[in-house]
C-alpha cells in the first residue's frame, strides 16, 4: 500500500468548546474556553536565510517572496526541505465577531518547532522554546477591535548545545553531534484564538482511587473515589460570584456523578477548588480495553450562564510495581510494542489526524500494548488513541545523548524542568500514561548526570506523585557492564539493548540479563529499545532478514526472565535523520523500521506481528465418514512465561467456513469472557454439506476492535487409493499390493 500525502486545510470557524484543556508555559491554553476560532488557513510564509527579518521590519509588514501555506506546516517538507534557520509566518486577523471591552482573547499554538517569537501589529507578544508542547499568549490589549490585525511568527529550527533536542555532545568524538531525527521547523500543530469574558478554567487535575479486588474483572465491586482540582482565574477587573459544576459521564454516555460548588473569584485573582466525586460499579480501564469516563466541568454565572467549560477523559485503573513486575488491576502483565517518530515524507512533524490514526491503527495491528512513543511529548491525537485502545505509554522529554557538562548546565536544567512541567500539566489526565521519562542515552552514570536525575525525580514527585519516574539508559548494556547508580533512582529500569549490533553479539543478551538481575534485584526491567539498523548489513534485504532473526531471538531471551515487564521495538517506520545512514550519506531515511518511510511493509512486519500475538489457537476438523462437518478451536491467552502476556477479557471470536470454490458454507461468532483458561470453540454445518476440501478462517478481536489473532486451517481434497480386493473365496492376484495415501494440511 502506498500512503498518499494526508493534508488538512481547515477553514476558519467559530466553535463552542468542550474539549481537553492544554496547560502551557507562561499561560495555560484555553482549549476549553467559551469560544474558539481556528486560524489554520490563510498564512503566508518565507524563509530568512540572512536573519534579517527583524531589522527589515517584517514584524510590521509582510515582505515580498512569501507563499501561501496551511497550518500545521513544516517548511522542511517541500521547497525548503534542507533549510536550517528562521522561517516567518504572517496572517491577517479580521475578526467579524463583536468583542466588548472586557473580552479576554488568547492566541494558542499547539506546537511550534523549535524557538518562536510572536508579534501582533508590530508589538512583540512573547517567546517560547520547545517544539512539542502547547503555549499561549494574552493578546486582549493588543488586538485592534474592528480593524485588520497582522499576526507574525518567527521560528528558528536550529539546534544548539543548550536546546532540547540539541547537539548530542556526548557523541562529539564521533565527528557528528546531530540528534537522531529531523529538525522539522514550522507551526507544526494547530493555531487558534480563545475568546472569553475573563472568568476562566485554567486546568483540571483528575485522580482516581480504586478499592477491592480487581483481578479478572471489567467492573469493580467497590465505588471509585475521584478527586478533581480545578484551577481558575479571573482576568476581568471586577470580582465574580460563580458556580462550579462537575459532572461525570459513563463510557456509554449516562450520567453517573456530579457535584456543585459556589465560589468567589476576586478581580485579577486566581483560585484552585478541590472537588470529590464517587462512581458506583466502576468500569475498569484494561489493556486493550480503554473504557473512558468523561468529566465535564462548567464555570457558571450565578444565573446559570456558562462562562467556560473543561472536558477530560478519565480511565479507572490501578497500576503498580511490585515483586519486580508490572501490575494492571491486580494482574501481572508483560507487554510489547513499537516506537514511532512523528515523521513522514508528506508531512514531517506537522502531522494531521489521518496520518496519526493510520500509523497507530497499524501499531495496534502489531499488538502494541506498551510504548515509550518516542523521545518527545506527543500529539494529543496519539494520547487520545492510546487512552481509547488500552495502550500504556511512557512519554519523554527530548534530552538525547547529552554529556555530563550539558546535564549540569543551569540553562539546560531550567529548560528541561519547563518542558517536563508543560508535558505533565498538558497530558497528566490521560489514562494511558503510567510513567514519565526525563532523558535518553545521556551521561547519567556520571555525577552531573546523577544530580540531574535526582532533580527531575523530585519534580515528578511534586507534579504527579501518582505516576512512576524513569529514564532510558544505553550504557548499562555496553560491555564491560557496570552498575549505573542513577538507575537505582528509577522506579523501574528502562534499558536500550541492541544485542546483535551496538550492544555486542546477539548471544550476549543472556549473560547481560544475568547481570541486570544481580545488579538491580528490586526493579522491574523494560527493554526501552531493541532492534536492528540497516547499515550493519550489506543491503536492505539482508538487513530485514537479520532484523527478523534478531527480534525473534531477543524476545525469546527477554521472555525467559520474569522480571522483564516489557519490550519495545525500535521502530515502526524508517525516519529522516543525519545519523545511522549508509556510508557517505549525511541525510536520509534510517533503515530501522518494519515499514519504510512510505509505510510499505517489510517482511519483518509480518514476523513481528506473528511473534507478538497475545494468544494461541489449536485448530482441528470434525469428520463424519469421509467428509468435514465441523471444527474445534482451543484458544488461550499467553501464559506468564511468555512475552507478551496479559489478561484477555471480553474478546470475541468470529469464524467463516468456505468450500474449495470460495463459497461461504457457514459462519459464527462467540463472546469469550476470559481466556485465562483454555476456551473451546466449536463450529458445525449440516451433514448434507459434508466437504472434502475446505478453508476455515478464525479471527479473534480485542474489546477495542483490534485484531488479536488471524489464523486459518486448510483441508485439501482427499486422495484415497486401494488395491483391487477379490470377492470372498477368490485367490488375490499375486502381484497386487494395498496402498493408501491422504493429503494432510
Amino acid at each position: 500500500m502506498h500512503l498518499p500525502p494526508l493534508l488538512s486545510a481547515l477553514t476558519a470557524r467559530v466553535v463552542l468548546l468542550a474539549s481537553l484543556v492544554l496547560t502551557l508555559s507562561g499561560l495555560p491554553a484555553l482549549s476549553g474556553a467559551a469560544t474558539r476560532i481556528d486560524i489554520n488557513d490563510d498564512w503566508q510564509f518565507r524563509t530568512d536565510p540572512k536573519d534579517e527579518g527583524v531589522a527589515a521590519g517584517w514584524t510590521r509588514d509582510v515582505p515580498g517572496q512569501t507563499r501561501g501555506v496551511t497550518v500545521p506546516h513544516s517548511w522542511n517538507v517541500g521547497a525548503d526541505a534542507d533549510f536550517e534557520g528562521t522561517g516567518w509566518y504572517f496572517r491577517r486577523l479580521d475578526l467579524s465577531m463583536p468583542l466588548d471591552d472586557e473580552a479576554h482573547v488568547e492566541l494558542n499554538f499547539g506546537a511550534a518547532f523549535y524557538r518562536s517569537r510572536v508579534w501582533l501589529n508590530g508589538v512583540e507578544v512573547g517567546r517560547h522554546e520547545g517544539g512539542h508542547t502547547a503555549h499561549a499568549f494574552d493578546i486582549s490589549r493588543l488586538l485592534q477591535r474592528g480593524k485588520p490585525n497582522l499576526l507574525v511568527v518567527a521560528i528558528d529550527n536550529r539546534p544548539t548545545a543548550r536546546s532540547l533536542p540539541g547537539y548530542a555532545m556526548r557523541l562529539a568524538g564521533s565527528g557528528s553531534v546531530w540528534y537522531d531525527w529531523w529538525h522539522y521547523g514550522g507551526l507544526v500543530r494547530d493555531v487558534w484564538l480563545s475568546v472569553g469574558d475573563g472568568a476562566l478554567i485554567r486546568g483540571q487535575t483528575l485522580r482516581a482511587t480504586l478499592s477491592g479486588r480487581l483481578a479478572g474483572r471489567t467492573v469493580g465491586e467497590d465505588p471509585a473515589r475521584v478527586s478533581a482540582r480545578v484551577d481558575l482565574s479571573n482576568a476581568s477587573a471586577r470580582p465574580r460570584q460563580l458556580h462550579l459544576l462537575t459532572t461525570v459521564f459513563a463510557p456509554d454516555g449516562g450520567k453517573v456523578s456530579s457535584t456543585r460548588e459556589a465560589l468567589q473569584l476576586p478581580a485579577g485573582g486566581k483560585r484552585s477548588v478541590d472537588l470529590a466525586l464517587s462512581i458506583a460499579r466502576p468500569q475498569l480501564w484494561n489493556i486493550g480495553d480503554g473504557r473512558l469516563y468523561r468529566v465535564v466541568t462548567e464555570l457558571q454565572e450565578a444565573d446559570g450562564r456558562v462562562l467556560d467549560v473543561r472536558t477530560d477523559t478519565l480511565g479507572l485503573r490501578r497500576i503498580e510495581l511490585r515483586d519486580r513486575k508490572l501490575w494492571v488491576n491486580d494482574s501481572p502483565v508483560r507487554l510489547t510494542g513499537l516506537t514511532r517518530h512523528e515523521d513522514s515524507p508528506w508531512e514531517g512533524l506537522a502531522e494531521t489526524r489521518g496520518t496519526i490514526v493510520h500509523d497507530w491503527d497499524d501499531l495496534r495491528a502489531l499488538h502494541t500494548t506498551l510504548t515509550r512513543p518516542v523521545h518527545y511529548p506527543q500529539h494529543p491525537v496519539v494520547l487520545d488513541y492510546a487512552d481509547r485502545h488500552g495502550i500504556l505509554l511512557v512519554p519523554e522529554i527530548p534530552m538525547w545523548q547529552f554529556s555530563e557538562a550539558q546535564m549540569k548546565d543551569p540553562a539546560v536544567l531550567a529548560l528541561a524542568r519547563t518542558m517536563l512541567s508543560e508535558m505533565i500539566a498538558t497530558d497528566g489526565n490521560h489514562a494511558s500514561i503510567f510513567a514519565w521519562s526525563v532523558c535518553n542515552e545521556s551521561d547519567t552514570r556520571l555525577p552531573g548526570g546523577l544530580a540531574y536525575v535526582r532533580r527531575m525525580k523530585a519534580l515528578v514527585r511534586e507534579l504527579d506523585p501518582t505516576r512512576f519516574f524513569t529514564f532510558a539508559d544505553s550504557d548499562v548494556s555496553i560491555a564491560p557492564w557496570q552498575d549505573n547508580p542513577a538507575l537505582h533512582e528509577a522506579d523501574f529500569i528502562m534499558a536500550n539493548a541492541y544485542f546483535g549490533s551496538w550492544s555486542g553479539a546477539a548471544e550476549q543478551v543472556d549473560p547481560w540479563l544475568d547481570f541486570i538481575q544481580k545488579t538491580y534485584p528490586e526493579q522491574a526491567l523494560v527493554i526501552s529499545e531493541y532492534g536492528y539498523v540497516g547499515p550493519f548489513a550489506p543491503d536492505a534485504a539482508e538487513a530485514d532478514r537479520q532484523r527478523i532473526a534478531n527480534l525473534r531471538q531477543q524476545l525469546d531471551a527477554f521472555a525467559r526472565r520474569d522480571f522483564v515487564a516489557g519490550a519495545i521495538f525500535w521502530i515502526y517506520q524508517d525516519y529522516k535523520s543525519h545519523r545511522n545512514l549508509a556510508v557517505g550519506e549525511t541525510a536520509g531515511y534510517v533503515d530501522h523500521g518494519v515499514v519504510d518511510e512510505n509505510r510499505q511493509r517489510k517482511p519483518s512486519y509480518a514476523a513481528y506481528q506473528q511473534r507478538n500475538a497475545p494468544l494461541n489457537a489449536r485448530l482441528g476438523w470434525a469428520w463424519t465418514g469421509d467428509g468435514l462437518t465441523g471444527f474445534q478451536a482451543v484458544l488461550q491467552a499467553n501464559g506468564a512465561t511468555q512475552l507478551p502476556s496479559f489478561p484477555l477479557l471480553g474478546y470475541r471470536a468470529e469464524w467463516r467456513m468456505m468450500d474449495r470454490d470460495g463459497r461461504l458454507i457457514a459462519q459464527g461468532a462467540q463472546e469469550m469472557p476470559t481466556l485465562s483458561t483454555p476456551f473451546t470453540l466449536r463450529g458445525r454445518w449440516p451433514a448434507e454439506q459434508r466437504l472434502v476440501a475446505a478453508t476455515l478462517r478464525l479471527r479473534v478481536f480485542a474489546p477495542d476492535g483490534a485484531l488479536a489473532l488471524d489464523t486459518r486451517l486448510d483441508q485439501a481434497a482427499l486422495r484415497l487409493g486401494a488395491a483391487p480386493f477379490p470377492a470372498i473365496g477368490e485367490t488375490p492376484p499375486a502381484a497386487a499390493t494395498a496402498t493408501a495415501s491422504q493429503a494432510t494440511p
